[in-house]
């Protein structure tokens, strides 16, 4: 399991969707290397750089992640999110880099085990040093599966877990803040919790 850090002292739900998803795909160590060093020659060929706080779109076209935007920009004020009961849990950092950002989290969405594009149990925003929020990502969560939204599965966190809850199954969904490592994976290295880090938050 990927060793996470998290910064603050708010708590909800404490690192629900800190977590690395599991996989049951057989292991090639060869085609393994290949693919890799295939996405790297993409990403460093087609990848633009991006500060942090600047929101921005993946290139090449996905079709959830259109879907998941359209559906869900109304958080871009995190106010909104806020009235619809969503509540900020610390701020979670990779140890070896890049960062989730501050979940905004439903508590009774993750409960009612529905999973609906307009309704995402967490909302992720990156903190500024004005302790402004942006909109970077959305996770969906249920302990109902296997799960899957548009066809992408989720990944899958078995109990007892560190969260203390059931197993469950989750999907990010970088819509807003690309993703190097890939529009669903759970870390991104365009993302960080610098800011609430200095005592900003």
């Amino acid at each position: 399991m990927r060793n996470i850090q998290t910064t603050g002292n708010k708590s909800l739900l404490a690192g629900v969707s800190a977590k690395a998803g599991t996989s049951t795909l057989r292991y090639n160590p060869r085609r393994a290397r290949v693919l890799a060093a295939g996405a790297l020659l993409l990403a460093l060929a087609a990848a633009p750089a991006f500060a942090h706080g600047e929101v921005a779109v993946d290139a090449g076209p996905n079709p959830l992640a259109d879907s998941v935007r359209q559906a869900n920009a109304r958080f871009s004020d995190v106010a909104v999110a806020l009235s619809e009961g969503y509540a900020p849990i610390p701020c979670v950092s990779g140890t070896d880099g890049g960062a989730m950002g501050i979940h905004y989290v439903n508590a009774k969405l993750i409960e009612d085990e529905a999973i609906d594009i307009a309704h995402p149990e967490a909302v992720m925003y990156e903190p500024g040093p004005d302790g402004k929020r942006t909109l970077i990502a959305v996770e969906y969560i249920t302990t109902k599966g296997p799960a899957e939204l548009d066809g992408h599965l989720f990944s899958f966190t078995n109990a007892p877990n560190r969260y203390g809850l059931p197993a469950f199954y989750e999907l990010h969904v970088w819509a807003w803040r690309p993703n190097p490592t890939g529009t669903f994976s759970d870390m991104n290295p365009n993302a960080s919790c610098d800011a609430v880090a200095a005592g900003t938050n």
